[in-house]
């Protein structure tokens, strides 16, 4: 693989890693007006999840480790803090473990990653072998008006799995159960993109529509999501598996230290190449 290849997929990897989040904790936008259609759910059940959606929104930040797999392409271990107070602002070590992603990491000189999220974009630094073709710079500047679908990352908080799970046409408890020495409540469905129509007591009709076309736009068929609750109503686990037209992917992340102090700073600007501008020398323009 020449340089020049070698940069653009390397550049590519970084991008998929940024949009997992938004692939596999799909995000949605409140509204206050209602869809028409209700499916039948206990109204207990509805409550709890409406509290753990609240509460987790409320909590602003938290320690995050999660492990990803997206069909071959890639398959990553990531661990660090997320923020979400105003924007979502956070911090990510990625380790590739598998799939096409790792074998463009190694040949870049290294299988892991470190990631920023700040208001106006997200940085992933590179390794050497990329710096020595990028004017000696390690950081990668992806702005989310440049990328379409980058955006969501700004959006893909905690709470948005238990959106999701809330559109499940089979939703149910499955009961109490120990995650890492915390007692927790699991919570289970599964989610089609084409029999996504509302349900009065779960999602706003604007929330659901765009939660559909979100799903739709990654690819997505279906999902299962599975969640499990603390006793404050905070999101502990999640585990969401499903189907896109290219093939499955999977992703389980584990929470804890809500309210954790969250700090980012922004990249040394001498150290950091745009996204944008790369790609547009790249292209000769």
């Amino acid at each position: 693989m020449n340089s020049t290849r070698l940069r653009r997929s390397a550049l590519g990897t970084a991008v998929a890693v940024a949009l997992t989040g938004a692939v596999a904790c799909t995000s949605t936008d409140d509204a206050p007006d209602r869809p028409d259609g209700v499916r039948s759910a206990p109204p207990a059940l509805i409550d709890a999840l409406r509290r753990a959606d609240r509460a987790t929104d409320a909590a602003d930040s938290v320690r995050v480790e999660s492990t990803t797999t997206i069909g071959s392409q890639m398959s990553l271990r990531a661990a660090g803090t997320l923020g979400w107070a105003d924007d979502v602002t956070g911090a990510l070590t990625l380790t590739y473990t598998g799939g096409t992603a790792l074998e463009t990491m190694r040949r870049l000189g290294s299988t892991s990653m470190r990631t920023r999220y700040l208001p106006d974009a997200y940085y992933a630094r590179m390794g050497d072998t990329f710096a020595a073709q990028t004017g000696g710079r390690h950081w990668i500047r992806y702005g989310y008006a440049d990328l379409d679908g980058l955006d969501q990352v700004r959006s893909t908080t905690p709470n948005q799995s238990v959106k999701l799970l809330l559109a499940a046409g089979d939703l149910r408890r499955v009961g109490a159960e120990r995650v890492r020495g915390v007692d927790t409540t699991h919570y289970t469905g599964t989610v089609a993109t084409a029999d996504l129509t509302g349900d009065a007591t779960r999602l706003g009709a604007r929330e659901l529509a765009a939660l559909r076309e979100q799903l739709t736009r990654a690819g997505v068929t279906s999902e299962r999501v599975d969640i499990w609750v603390d006793g404050r109503d905070l999101l502990v686990k999640k585990a969401e598996k499903g189907s896109t037209l290219t093939g499955g992917y999977s992703q389980t992340a584990h929470y804890r230290d809500y309210g954790v102090r969250v700090s980012v700073a922004r990249p040394p600007a001498a150290d950091t190449a745009d996204y944008k501008t790369l790609m547009d020398h790249q292209d000769g323009r």
